[in-house]
């Protein structure tokens, strides 16, 4: 839980491809077993502590032949920015990913004193 008190709160949210497998025979398409692909992304302007992020799949193109397995995720939370990883096993095969993400935190407002 955040709470905020005197300080502006800011919502900041985007969209990204992480990744297009299948155009290039990436291993998200071709490999088998654990595999990973983190994307960093960095704030247009710094939290005062690090924000509470959400990621969801905006889009997901996995072949149907096998189970579908993915896992999503914001790590390495700070002021400035965050990794979004997205990760699966076994046999599924994943062509195309594309993560939205939502930031909410704390931020300095310009009328704030510097004390």
């Amino acid at each position: 839980m955040q709470l905020f008190s005197h300080s502006a709160v800011a919502v900041m949210q985007g969209s990204v491809l992480l990744f297009s497998a299948f155009q290039d025979d990436g291993p998200m398409w071709t490999d088998t077993g654990p595999r990973a692909e983190r994307r960093q992304i960095s704030f247009e302007k710094p939290y005062l502590a690090p924000p509470v992020v959400h990621i969801s799949c905006g889009m997901w193109d996995i072949d149907g032949r096998q189970n579908q397995r993915a896992d999503i995720s914001a790590e390495n939370v700070t002021t400035t920015g965050f990794e979004i990883v997205f990760r699966t096993w076994g046999d599924t095969r994943v062509a195309r990913i594309r993560a939205e993400w939502l930031a909410i935190g704390a931020m300095r407002h310009e009328d704030d004193f510097d004390l």
